[in-house]
C-alpha cells in the first residue's frame, strides 16, 4: 500500500471534512445513481442482510472542481430509513459524511481496507482499467440502525 495514502485511510474523521479542507474551494458531491439495487453479497454479509433482499444504493464521486478524488458507494437497508433516519433516503448533493458525522446517535464500526481493479469501478468513474484503487469501508450505525459507506481514492487525488 503506497504511504501517502495510509494516512487517508486510517483517518477515523469525516472524509468530507478532509476533502473540503485539502480542496478549500470547489468540493462537491456528483451523484452517479441512487436506486434500489440488490447488494453485492460481501455487502449484505456485512450488513446481515437477507439472500434476495433490496437497499437503497448510492454511487458517488467526490470532486474538487472539475477532478474527481473519491468514488463511494453507500448501501442502505431499507429497515434503516425509518423514523430519522428516512432523512438519508433524500440527500441529494449533499454529502453523507457531513449529516453521519453530526448524527449524535452515530457509531462507527471498524474500518477495512481494501483495494479494487480500475475495471471494477463504475464506468462513470473515468479510472485507468489497469489501475489499482485503494479504499476503506466502515458500517455506520445511525439510531442503532446500519449502513455500509465504502470509499475509493481515485488515482487523480494523488496528483494534486
Amino acid at each position: 500500500m503506497p504511504a501517502n495514502i495510509q494516512a487517508w485511510l486510517f483517518d477515523p474523521a469525516s472524509l468530507t471534512t478532509r476533502l473540503r479542507q485539502k480542496c478549500r474551494t470547489g468540493f462537491r458531491v456528483d451523484v452517479l445513481s441512487q436506486t434500489t439495487q440488490k447488494p453485492r453479497l460481501d455487502e449484505r454479509k456485512v450488513l446481515g442482510m437477507a439472500t434476495g433482499s433490496s437497499a437503497l444504493i448510492r454511487q458517488v464521486r467526490l470532486c474538487c472542481g472539475d477532478t474527481c478524488w473519491v468514488y463511494a458507494r453507500t448501501v442502505i437497508p431499507f429497515a434503516t430509513l425509518k423514523g430519522k433516519q428516512r432523512i438519508y433516503a433524500n440527500l441529494g448533493t449533499r454529502p453523507l459524511g457531513a449529516m453521519l458525522f453530526a448524527d449524535r446517535t452515530m457509531q462507527r464500526d471498524e474500518v477495512v481496507i481494501t483495494s479494487l481493479s480500475g475495471r471494477d469501478l463504475p464506468h462513470a468513474v473515468c479510472t485507468p482499467k489497469d489501475s489499482t484503487v485503494w479504499g476503506r469501508r466502515s458500517v455506520f450505525k445511525v439510531g442503532d440502525k446500519p449502513l455500509l459507506v465504502s470509499e475509493y481514492f481515485l488515482p487523480a487525488f494523488f496528483e494534486e
